[in-house]
C-alpha cells in the first residue's frame, strides 16, 4: 500500500491548509489512518487519527479545535483540515495507515501503523 500526501506549503499564521492522503489499496479495503508530524529538531509526534470502522477520531491536545481529520472510505483517503495555524505547527507532516481494526478505535501509537507516506512540509510564518 502506498500513501500519497498532498497539500503542504507555506502559510501565514492564522491561515489554513488542508492535507490529503490517498492510500493505494484495493477497492473495499478499510484502513485506520492518522497524521503525525516532526517538528524541526524534534521527534515525530501524533497529531490526529481516524478509525476506518466507525470514523472515530482522536487529536493531540495542542491542535484540538483547530484541526479536523476526516476520511472517505470509498476513496481510501484521509484529510487533515488545519485552521488557525501557528508557527509552532511548522513541521513535516506524515500520513500513516494500517489495515482497519475491527474495534474501530483511532490509533495514536506510531508503532501500530504499517504504512507511511513520504511527508509533506508545512511552514507557518508570522
Amino acid at each position: 500500500v502506498q500513501l500519497d500526501e498532498t497539500g503542504g506549503g507555506l502559510v501565514q499564521a492564522g491561515g489554513s491548509l488542508r492535507l490529503s492522503c490517498a492510500a493505494s489499496g484495493r477497492a473495499g479495503d478499510k484502513y485506520d489512518m492518522g497524521w503525525f508530524r516532526q517538528l524541526p529538531g524534534g521527534e515525530r509526534e501524533f497529531v490526529a487519527a481516524i478509525s476506518g470502522n466507525g470514523g472515530r477520531t482522536s487529536y493531540l491536545d495542542f491542535v484540538k479545535g483547530r484541526f479536523t481529520i476526516s476520511g472517505d472510505n470509498a476513496k481510501n483517503t484521509v484529510y487533515l483540515q488545519m485552521n488557525s495555524l501557528k508557527p509552532d505547527d511548522t513541521a513535516v507532516y506524515y500520513c500513516a495507515a494500517v489495515d482497519a481494526w475491527a474495534a474501530g478505535v483511532p490509533i495514536i501509537n506510531e508503532s501500530d501503523y504499517t504504512y507511511w507516506g513520504q511527508g509533506t512540509q508545512v511552514t507557518v510564518y508570522v
